[in-house]
This record gives structure tokens, C-alpha cells and sequence, in this order.
């Protein structure tokens, strides 16, 4: 395909998969649970961090999660104790355990009490004319590793773009908050990040697709090879 012909099928591809249709089945199931802004990003953040292997699976867990929240995410981050985490204690979803998940609702529960929102970690990070989707989750792994009570153990589950990692489950969170077009699928609710600075979500089986239809040329999929994809495909 000459790259006309193979931006048409892009396009075509876009516009049947791109479709609330597959909602259903999909990690992004999650949060349109959900109609308040802090609950969609809180309960669309935890999925992605567990967003690796069988998709039944990934919703099994993250639906467990929401369970363990009382269904109310923003409400128990706002509020959780240490009886409230204690309660969680028990979940395990692959090498993401009880541990890890605590850590994490402790993070989210100093973003919104010191830092406003998530979003607002990830914005800042991104302030720059020339910082992306990188420079964001660098910004948010930053913090977590400032926190004290924050366990190196858990510092694996968020990706770290200054090691190399094309940062995918990260970068796929990001585009459900800032990408919108209108299709129902992406959420676009927040405002204080350009959706230009978003980078494709990179893995083995996108890799596979873009080196297939000749894409991408570097064979590792790490934060290389994302920028490459993108610098092409824009």
C-alpha cells in the first residue's frame, strides 16, 4: 500500500472499531460505569494499571476494585482510613496485590488532597512546548517515588518512560481522558491537556500491526519505537 491507500485503511479501520459497540468487552467498560469526573479518572486509572493479560480477567479485577470502593471511588479516596484500606488488603490481580493497591489508593488520596486531580499531575508534567504523554507519567512516577510511604515495590506498576518503556497502559489511560471525537468511546473530559502531546498506546500485538504495515522499523517496543510510530503516523 502507497501511504494514501494505507491512511484509507487506517481510517476505515478507525471508524469500525472505534465504536461504543466494543465498549462492552473492553478495560474502558470500567469507567463508563460512571457520570461523576473524579469517579471516571479514578476508577479509569486503576484499570490501566492493571490492564495486562486476558481481558475477562482484567475486568474481573477491576471490577472487583470498584467493589472494594463501595462503588463510589472519588467518595472513598476522599475519605478512606486505615480500616477502609485494611479492607482491601486481599485483592490480587496477577503481581498487582493487596500491597500495591493500597499504595496506590494512599497516592491518589494525597493527589487529590495536595495536587487537586490527577489531571492536574499529569498537566503540569506536560507544561513544556515540547513535553508529551512522557513527560507526564515521568512527572507522575516522580511524585510517587518523593512519598515516603510510598513501597519501591510498587514504583513496577507505574511505567517509567526515563528507563526506556513505551509507558503503554499509561499512555492508554491518557488517551481516554484527553482524546475526543465525538464517537462515545474516549471520555475527552479533560481539558488541561492538548491532544497532540498523546502518544499511541505501544505493545507487542500494536507493534506487530505497525511493523506489518510498515509503520514502524525499530523492533524493540519501548519508548523508542512509540516515538517513532508517532512521528509517522502524524
Amino acid at each position: 500500500m502507497n501511504r494514501k491507500e494505507l491512511k484509507e485503511f487506517l481510517d476505515e479501520k478507525y471508524l469500525e472499531f472505534n465504536r461504543p459497540f466494543f465498549i462492552e468487552s473492553d478495560p474502558i467498560s470500567i469507567p463508563h460505569r460512571f457520570s461523576k469526573k473524579e469517579d471516571i479518572e479514578i476508577s479509569a486509572f486503576l484499570t490501566s494499571l492493571i490492564a495486562w493479560g486476558r481481558r475477562d480477567l482484567i475486568l474481573r479485577s477491576a471490577g472487583r476494585m470498584m467493589e472494594l470502593m463501595d462503588q463510589q471511588p472519588h467518595s472513598f479516596i476522599q475519605h478512606a482510613g486505615k480500616k477502609d484500606l485494611k479492607g482491601v488488603i486481599d485483592f490480587v490481580h496477577r503481581t498487582f496485590n493487596g500491597q500495591d493497591f493500597v499504595a496506590i489508593l494512599q497516592f491518589l488520596q494525597f493527589i487529590y488532597q495536595k495536587k487537586a486531580s490527577l489531571e492536574t499531575v499529569f498537566s503540569e508534567g506536560m507544561r513544556d512546548e515540547s513535553a508529551n504523554a512522557f513527560s507526564g507519567i515521568s512527572a507522575l512516577r516522580n511524585l510517587a517515588t518523593g512519598l515516603d510511604f510510598f513501597p519501591q515495590r510498587t514504583l513496577k506498576h507505574l511505567s517509567n518512560p526515563e528507563a526506556g518503556s513505551s509507558a503503554k497502559r499509561l499512555n492508554m489511560f491518557l488517551r481516554w481522558m484527553v482524546r475526543n471525537d465525538k464517537h462515545g468511546v474516549d471520555f475527552g473530559i479533560w481539558k488541561q491537556v492538548s491532544p497532540a502531546k498523546l502518544i499511541c498506546p505501544l505493545d507487542v500485538h500494536t507493534g506487530r500491526v505497525a511493523r506489518n504495515l510498515g509503520l514502524l522499523k525499530r523492533k524493540q517496543n519501548d519508548r523508542k519505537a512509540a516515538e517513532e510510530l508517532m512521528q509517522v503516523l502524524r
